[in-house]
């Protein structure tokens, strides 16, 4: 069986420098708020190009926490407005209205599946304050559209950069874009830890102090709570190891974007939709870092039993959008026809550091069989 991702092969190519790291934490005997928690903050944020990067329990917690910090500082009010893409994961509608904001669901563009800047503009009304755009799939969005958009609307930009840590457009990485960024180290991510992890990156000295501030119960100083805070914290032997894989992020990224080029090229079937590829240098391929590399199918069902008959497995990204989950009811008379029919087209197929291009090519020449077309 070709699995849709191998964590513990990911992470056995570098056993021997993850458990050095979980051993230096135990003997250590600090396990929150130590140096190593410092030395990836300062390495992840060398990485991203930012001032600042913080540390937190996972990656809503990123984007919950951005939000949070912005109401204190008097940026948004309850029933504020974010525009944020009507078929993003539920975790980036989760944050807004966690914090009692309305999120304002906007279509993709349907060659990117990323926020159509043109649709965000049209979206804007006098009680927006934020738009929050996602780098899905590890395509970075339009940033230097939506960024344009932002300035003139005097609007906050938060980026959902979970799945995008080291896309770029010209240079620029994903969590240096916008005010602020959320980043997931979900095990499965491009940058994995081996649990639950996440990270706000930000050039923003206030908006930093606040956020650590409301991620440590809301104190500045202990004993001292300015804030009804939270616990989110990324703890030592997470930093830790998450410090050793950002050695070998961008030479995977590298070998992720080699498997893309032979699934775009050699993926023939007319009935397979593979992602489109833009080449124009505000948003150039080598941009995209591949977190899933996405195909559509109008017998997406079909398609996907038909690779599992050729032992591939694969999974979809995802299956119901968030105006059509129960959690919310009160978006289901509304209509979004790009985002329903991606959910519904979707499939991913393997990709990743462990995958063999033996595999890659067995599973072009099971796509390729797909229909006997």
């Amino acid at each position: 069986m070709i699995k849709f991702l191998e964590l513990k092969d990911i992470n056995n190519r570098c056993r021997d420098e993850l458990v050095a790291a979980c051993t230096r934490v135990v003997d250590s005997g600090w396990y929150i708020g130590g140096t190593e928690l410092h030395d990836f903050e300062r390495e992840f944020a060398a990485y991203c190009g930012t001032r600042h990067c913080i540390g937190v329990a996972n990656g809503l917690d990123a984007l919950v926490l951005v939000i949070r910090a912005w109401k204190e500082l008097g940026y948004m009010s309850e029933g504020d407005e974010v525009i944020v893409p009507s078929n993003t994961y539920i975790a980036s509608v989760l944050a807004i209205s966690e914090n009692g904001l309305v999120p304002v669901l906007v279509e993709p563009d349907p060659r990117t599946l990323n926020l159509c800047p043109v649709k965000v503009e049209s979206a804007i009304t006098n009680k927006t304050k934020a738009i929050l755009p996602v780098h899905l799939y590890g395509r970075m969005a339009n940033m230097p559209k939506i960024a344009e958009i932002a300035k003139r609307h005097n609007l906050l930009v938060l980026e959902d950069s979970a799945q995008a840590h080291g896309a770029h457009i010209d240079g620029r990485k994903a969590g240096n874009w916008g005010d602020a960024s959320g980043f997931s180290f979900y095990p499965g991510k491009n940058l994995g830890a081996l649990g639950d992890a996440g990270a706000v990156t930000t050039n923003d000295d206030k908006l930093a102090a606040t956020i650590r501030a409301l991620g440590n119960y809301g104190s500045y100083e202990k004993y001292k709570n300015t804030y009804r805070g939270v616990n989110s914290r990324l703890d030592e032997i997470q930093a830790a190891c998450l410090s050793v894989k950002l050695k070998y992020l961008d030479a995977q990224t590298a070998y992720r974007r080699e498997i893309a080029q032979l699934y775009t090229t050699s993926i023939t079937n007319p009935l397979i939709s593979l992602p489109v590829r833009l080449d124009f240098d505000a948003l150039g391929n080598s941009s995209h870092v591949w977190h899933v590399y996405t195909v559509q199918c109008e017998q997406r069902d079909e398609l996907q039993k038909h690779l599992l008959g050729h032992n591939i497995q694969t999974l979809i990204h995802y299956p119901i959008p968030p105006h059509q989950q129960q959690a919310y009811a009160e978006l289901a008379d509304q209509s979004y026809p790009v985002a329903e029919r991606i959910h519904q087209q979707i499939l991913s197929l393997p990709i990743g550091p462990t995958l063999s291009m033996a595999e890659a090519q067995a599973i072009v020449s099971a796509c390729n069989s797909f229909g006997r077309y």
